[in-house]
């Protein structure tokens, strides 16, 4: 398993548990749709592309690092979900609502 596989498993994996932890909290979980950023996205001068991310409510249980070089099969994938990103730029990440996770 990849480094970047990993820390997406671990992502996914911290958004189930919080998910069963949200049943035993007063609180119902906030909706995916609802969520403006799960992270930032920055891209370095050589268009290399590093998410910061975090696992959603009801605590901040994981955060990881997922790099995405220009020749890596999902960095178009990646950059369209952005929205379009330059080099220098610092943006935020919105969740993956109805799609696979990066990974």
């Amino acid at each position: 398993m990849s480094y970047r596989t990993g820390a997406a498993a671990l992502l996914v994996a911290a958004s189930l548990g919080s998910t069963a932890l949200a049943q035993f909290k007063k609180d119902a979980p906030i909706p995916c749709e609802q969520v403006a950023s799960i992270g930032t996205a920055q891209m370095s001068a050589d268009g290399t592309i590093t998410l910061r991310l975090r696992s959603l409510w009801p605590e901040p249980i994981a955060e990881g690092e997922l790099i995405y070089a220009p020749d890596d099969p999902q960095y178009e994938d990646i950059k369209k979900h952005l929205g379009g990103i330059v080099p220098g730029e610092i943006k935020p990440v919105r969740p993956w609502c109805d799609q696979p996770s990066p990974g």
